[in-house]
């Protein structure tokens, strides 16, 4: 008798546990479609604006992550420093979002420390001479050793969030000019920052500044592995996912 009671309670289990289930599914199918739609947009945008030849995908895509989730005060201008490129290259790319339009392609340099002609290691520790990866606001100018400048605030624990008290700024160089690339087959380098060719630096940050988003990206595994903004969607999802079964199993109750 207690054998048979206990199969038909498993089976009265099985049978709720099916149900929560299957109500289940659909909102969660939902969120799903919704990512996907987000996604679409961001294969669009790159499209329209014709950024094959200017930014890789990956870059654009990790860097239109960060865009759709952080605050700015100014979400209209957005800019992606591509550091999977040489220092010969143009790595950093200026888009007016609202526009759809590119307003700036330039050269920038990375940390002396980083490497050679590409940027390989990446740091956020005080005098390491380092890049750091990750999403930035961009601040206030000010007139600085190196010129006219550009405060950024790193938005990603363990990655930037030093960026400020390191002194990584955006400035204009005149270590970063096709004549040093000639000479030296490289550009030259910072202790960290950014730095841009003399003749675009006011007018890009200017362009940037008071409150964009900056997003330097590379192929960088721990990067990708631990930053909270580019796991945001995943653990967003996997949350939602717990929190749907959850109330569904509390209403079953």
């Amino acid at each position: 008798m207690e054998k048979l009671v206990f199969i038909l309670f498993m089976g009265l289990y099985a049978a709720v546990f099916s149900e929560s289930k299957n109500a289940v599914a659909p909102e969660i199918h939902k969120k799903q479609i919704e990512i996907t739609k987000e996604l679409t947009k961001v294969d669009s945008l790159y499209q329209s604006m014709n950024l094959k030849d200017v930014v890789n995908y990956k870059a654009f895509k990790e860097a239109m992550e960060g865009y759709q989730l952080l605050p700015a005060k100014n979400k209209d201008i957005l800019s992606i420093i591509d550091f999977t490129l040489a220092s010969t290259e143009k790595r950093l790319i200026v888009l007016d979002i609202k526009n759809e339009k590119v307003l700036f392609h330039s050269l920038v340099s990375h940390g002396k420390n980083s490497g050679s002609n590409y940027a390989t290691s990446f740091s956020n520790t005080p005098e390491s001479y380092q890049s750091s990866l990750g999403f930035y606001v961009t601040e206030n100018t000010y007139q600085g050793e190196n010129g006219y400048s550009l405060v950024l605030n790193g938005l990603e624990e363990g990655f930037n969030d030093k960026a400020k008290s390191r002194a990584v700024v955006v400035h204009g160089a005149d270590y970063v000019n096709t004549g040093i690339v000639s000479a030296l087959g490289r550009l030259g380098r910072s202790y960290g920052c950014p730095a841009l060719p003399r003749e675009l630096s006011k007018p890009i940050i200017n362009t940037i500044k008071d409150g964009t988003l900056l997003f330097i990206y590379a192929d960088n595994e721990e990067y990708f592995a631990k930053s909270k903004v580019l796991n945001h969607r995943n653990a967003l999802m996997a949350h939602y996912e717990k929190d749907m079964a959850d109330r569904q199993f509390g209403t079953l109750n």
